[in-house]
């Protein structure tokens, strides 16, 4: 046995590409509803960083740090080939004013971010700023990744449930003329939010109408869905296929990679093979 080759190597798996990988992107949650240390992220790179391709701070999580934090967090990440992406922070940088935009594009390159996201599902950012903003990031020489969201208000773990009647759900027109804007302005990818589409909904009342009309009119390789939840992986897995690219937790790293190398969980694996032991 080769001390180092894979444990088990002669069971087969679908492998996928080294990085970077241009489809089937994986981006990871880092702090947010978890602190995710930089010990635990360090080991977590360690171990499975080849099996994700991005690590985003979530909720503005970075502006809890140091800088010097900050910094040491993107470097272990770089280190092992995955990209760091804000989050969508700017929606509560811009309640400081234009000005405070322009400082945090630059702080965010000075930091050594990747990818800025820009969002609005909380805030109600007109669809012309958030591609200035856009254009702003590029013009710095980061990848933006902005966010469109089919449900107005939502975002940040607000739970559609428990917010009925104050939530307004947008026309899939309006919804994709805002996704055919960002790309004609050159985002890098598109991030398309979960709240109204699949968070917190049973599987029935899953928007699954709007995420194949966005595929069928774009592509799947110009976006990149939330799908912070395992049923919801799976089903973008069956319907697109691995080459997809999916926005998870940090804790569904393994289970996610198992599901799509085909190593475990999915019935397919078994389905039409002749099963039977005989000593050798």
């Amino acid at each position: 046995m080769k001390q180092q080759g894979k444990a088990f190597d002669f069971v087969k798996l679908e492998e996928i590409p080294k990085k970077p990988r241009e489809k089937g992107v994986i981006e990871i949650r880092g702090p947010y509803y978890t602190s995710v240390t930089y010990g635990y992220l360090k080991d977590l790179l360690e171990d499975w960083g080849e099996y994700f391709d991005g690590y985003k701070f979530a909720g503005g999580s970075m502006r809890l740090l140091s800088r010097a934090k900050v910094r040491r967090i993107i470097e272990a990440c770089h280190k092992n080939r995955v990209y760091v992406s804000t989050g969508g922070f700017v929606e509560r940088v811009i309640v400081e004013g234009s000005k405070a935009v322009d400082r945090y594009i630059d702080e965010c390159k000075r930091l050594g971010f990747d990818v800025i996201e820009v969002s609005s599902g909380l805030a109600p950012i007109p669809l012309e700023d958030k591609i200035r903003i856009v254009k702003q990031v590029q013009k710095m020489n980061l990848k933006a990744k902005p966010e469109v969201s089919i449900m107005i208000g939502a975002g940040a773990g607000t739970h559609i449930a428990g917010y009925e009647g104050r939530m307004k759900m947008r026309s899939f027109d309006d919804f994709s003329e805002e996704v055919d804007a960002h790309l004609k302005a050159g985002a890098h990818m598109i991030m398309v939010e979960s709240e109204g589409i699949t968070e917190d909904l049973p599987p029935e009342k899953w928007r699954k109408d709007v995420i194949k009309k966005l595929v069928e009119r774009f592509g799947y390789k110009v976006f990149m869905f939330e799908a912070s939840d395992p049923p919801v992986f799976k089903w973008y897995l069956t319907t697109f296929g691995r080459d997809v690219n999916l926005f998870i937790d940090h804790s569904q790293v393994v289970e996610f990679t198992a599901w799509r190398l085909k190593l475990w969980g999915d019935s397919t694996i078994w389905e039409g093979r002749k099963l039977s032991y005989t000593p050798s």
